[in-house]
């Protein structure tokens, strides 16, 4: 149903502050659409773009965030280093004099920001509407169809349905609907949780990382704050969490903003991200005729939805990759050509 999946359930950041060639202008296309968003689809879909802070806690992070900074630029993305000063100043609230973890700036990124989920899946699925497209609830995918070698159309419980080309884009389900074609794909399933808070007069104006840990948080227009850290460490297809990585997420909070423990969680949930092997996604055809994947999308789906469904239009119609995303190819993890953004997908101890 609309806004059942992840687009619905997530920390609801948006960002172009990636280091790599095969990334920053995918993702920086993203950022420009979503700026556009609202006057395409005529729907409020609430984008603020309240700046991103990555901060740093060394000497060496601090080099790591100004070598990303710089290859923003170097791609027309805004970055700006701030300095211990001017942070303190911006975030006051932060633990700067007794932190385990000392704060020694941030990386910011001043057109990053949130968007209201599930404003973004209904603004899409009306505007879909309105230009002729069948949005079809409650209705599952129970097999793929193929004749001689080509997929030809899908089955499901409410019957069969016929399609010249076939695009699956159904996040941590990937596997297994690519499976009903006879495809392997190279993603893993784990589940990620996100936690909110009890509402708060208005407090945290930005998103904020922490850089020595997983943990990101916001606040959202209900004044609850919304965070999140690391994906479980196992395989599942189960969309719930368990304590350990809930605890864990917590002591990043803590040690960044000591104040959350004051706090009473609201509720927290799990959603199934699909970890490609190297934290990049694929948008791509595969070796199965008429059938097209767009998936991988680890931790940063919600960010990518503008140029995740330009692109891959652009690939249905045309059957071949758009420029910005020519590196998100199926075939890169079997001839090396990855793209491997450490911190910003799959964690890599877990492959």
């Amino acid at each position: 149903w609309l806004g059942g999946g992840n687009v619905g359930r997530n920390t609801t950041i948006i960002r172009s502050n990636y280091l790599l060639p095969g990334n920053v202008p995918f993702y920086e296309l993203s950022m420009k659409l979503w700026e556009g968003l609202e006057r395409e689809i005529n729907y409020n879909a609430m984008v603020s773009q309240r700046g991103v802070y990555n901060i740093f806690h060394s000497d060496a992070q601090r080099d790591a965030y100004a070598r990303r900074g710089n290859a923003m630029r170097l791609h027309g993305v805004d970055a700006e280093l701030v300095d211990l000063a001017t942070l303190r100043r911006r975030i006051p609230y932060l633990d700067y004099e007794n932190a385990r973890f000392p704060v020694q700036g941030a990386l910011l990124q001043r057109r990053g920001g949130t968007v209201r989920h599930d404003a973004v899946a209904w603004g899409y699925a009306r505007a879909a509407s309105r230009l002729g497209v069948d949005i079809i609830q409650n209705c599952e995918v129970t097999g793929i169809r193929q004749e001689r070698g080509r997929v030809v159309g899908i089955e499901t419980t409410r019957g069969y349905i016929g399609a010249g080309r076939l695009g699956v884009a159904v996040a941590g389900a990937s596997s297994l609907v690519a499976a009903m074609a006879g495809l392997r794909l190279p993603i893993e399933s784990h589940a990620l949780q996100a936690f909110v808070t009890e509402g708060l007069k208005p407090l945290v104006d930005n998103v904020i990382t922490f850089g020595a840990g997983h943990f990101y948080i916001s606040q959202s227009d209900k004044g609850g704050l919304v965070f999140g850290g690391d994906i479980d460490g196992y395989n599942s297809y189960a969309a719930r969490g368990n304590l350990p990585t809930i605890e864990d997420v917590c002591e990043g909070g803590m040690a960044l903003m000591p104040m959350l423990g004051r706090l009473r969680l609201l509720r927290h949930w799990g959603g199934i991200m699909d970890m490609s092997m190297d934290g990049s996604p694929i948008i791509d055809s595969t070796p199965v005729e008429n059938l097209y994947l767009n998936a991988g999308w680890c931790y940063g789906g919600f960010k990518a939805t503008p140029a995740s469904g330009f692109c891959f239009a652009h690939l249905l119609a045309r059957g071949e990759p758009h420029e910005v995303a020519a590196a998100y190819r199926l075939g890169r993890f079997a001839e090396g050509r990855l793209i491997d953004e450490k911190g910003v997908g799959a964690q890599p101890n877990l492959h």
